[in-house]
């Protein structure tokens, strides 16, 4: 009978909390000729799970309906709202032209989350929440709200001002952050630092942004139709490359400061209150305080001092932002890197694996290679096995931060348990592919070279 997996031991409440220098986190299991996994959660406890979307409708349909039917009322709503204000033509322009900035977007933030890709039902919730539920209450607050300031002040220019620079910042952004704190609170396995802030937020963003550019936009194809023109002149092709043209990030660049927020909320302690707290709502109010200037620059400044704003604050904020989220994403490979060796070490992965993972490029070679020997279902092993081993860098990095939680263990071994199933297929892979990309040292020219493709017949 093979040996069982020794247990993490886990420190005692009363135990002083060791010091950065002295933390080395639990020990990494020993791998047995035959592993048994007898701290793995039963299946139904499990956080890790493989993509299997009929699992999901089977234990969630109820959920997963509500949400589906309350978002898409909200849809019908929005758009019919939006309709009725741009009329038929206006309406089909306004959807044609705000359609075109949304792919670039969605692959811009699909291409950032690369590493450790959050499910596709998480994507499409942010963007459904963005483009239907916070654009709807946005219109309706919004309107309600200036409508009440002109009432109260009888100066309706300065109402709507005043609704554009203070009123609209704070209900649009409170509505978007609604869907990652969403996400936060109910998706709290897939949602595990700045990355995974800043995509949930950009695409709530790009989502919210392809609604609202609808209604400027056919707005102004309605002005210019009114007064004769055909076409797309005047008034249109103004509005098309100020909102698509010189800003299709704007919203996003807003949100994402809340995203940020949130993430570094992901990473903090359980037991450091103000750092789960106060990021998310610093991130919210700089969200605000951003839109604010954004709208207050059109508003109060006139055309000069817009474009003063956008060159001055909003390139490089964007900039700025660009640069944090890339170089998250590259920490991530950085600790990846840094955490699975030690698991390659105890015997649980080849010793190149380390360095094709913590490589986007030898990633995909791998699956690439898979998919070529033995069809689209390697591919997918291969995929998810990345996935896990990603996982569990993640998870060895906050156990050795301190901040991985009781049942480290358990998690632990359910990720060694869905990547031994995988492990056939994916390690000649991931092998072949360390070493093709030049992660690890090939041997010299005199060695056999066919050795180092492991599906050649």
């Amino acid at each position: 009978m093979p040996e069982p997996l020794p247990h993490h031991p886990q420190p005692s409440p009363t135990d002083p909390e060791p010091s950065a220098r002295d933390r080395r986190g639990p020990a990494v299991p020993a791998l047995r000729q035959e592993p048994v996994f007898d701290a793995v959660p039963e299946r139904s406890r499990w956080r890790y799970q493989p993509r299997r979307a009929s699992r999901l409708w089977r234990s969630r349909a109820m959920r997963i309906g509500v949400l589906v039917t309350a978002l898409a009322l909200c849809a019908l709503v929005i758009l019919g709202l939006v309709r009725k204000e741009t009329g038929h033509e206006g309406f089909l322009v306004g959807l044609g032209l705000a359609t075109l900035p949304v792919p670039l977007l969605v692959t811009a933030f699909r291409w950032l989350d690369r590493v450790e890709p959050a499910p596709w039902r998480n994507l499409i919730f942010s963007f459904a929440w963005g483009a239907f539920a916070a654009a709807l209450i946005a219109i309706l607050a919004n309107t309600f709200a200036t409508r009440w300031i002109a009432t109260a002040t009888a100066d309706p220019t300065g109402a709507h001002s005043l609704g554009a620079t203070v009123v609209a910042p704070i209900v649009e952004e409170s509505a978007k952050a609604v869907a990652i704190a969403l996400l936060f609170f109910f998706r709290r396995k897939e949602f595990t630092g700045v990355v995974d802030g800043v995509v949930v937020a950009g695409l709530t963003a790009t989502g919210f942004a392809f609604t609202e550019n609808i209604l400027y936009l056919g707005n102004a194809f309605g002005e210019d139709q009114a007064l004769g023109y055909s076409g797309l002149p005047a008034l249109t092709a103004a509005t098309f490359f100020v909102r698509v043209v010189m800003s299709p990030f704007a919203h996003p660049l807003f949100t994402v400061l809340a995203g940020i927020g949130f993430g570094l909320a992901a990473t903090a302690p359980r037991h450091r209150r103000a750092r789960r707290i106060l990021p998310p709502l610093v991130g919210v109010l700089l969200a605000m305080g951003t839109h604010a200037l954004w709208n207050g620059s059109a508003s109060y400044f006139g055309p000069l001092g817009f474009y003063a704003v956008y060159g001055m604050f909003m390139v490089p904020s964007f900039a700025l932002l660009t640069w944090l989220a890339i170089r998250s994403r590259q920490n991530e490979l950085r600790t990846i890197a840094a955490e699975l060796p030690k698991y390659a070490i105890a015997g649980w992965l080849a010793p190149a694996e380390p360095q094709a993972l913590s490589s986007m490029k030898a990633r995909t070679m791998a699956q690439g290679v898979a998919r070529h020997a033995h069809g689209p279902a390697a591919a997918h092993a291969v995929s998810e096995y990345q996935r896990f081993a990603t996982s569990l860098a993640f998870l060895r990095h906050r156990a050795e931060r301190g901040t991985a939680g009781p049942d480290f263990t358990a998690r632990e071994q359910e990720l060694l348990h869905h990547m031994w199933q995988r492990k056939a297929v994916a390690a000649p892979a991931l092998t072949y592919a360390a070493r093709a990309t030049g992660r690890v040292l090939v041997p010299p020219p005199h060695r056999d070279y066919e050795t180092y493709n492991p599906y050649r017949v």
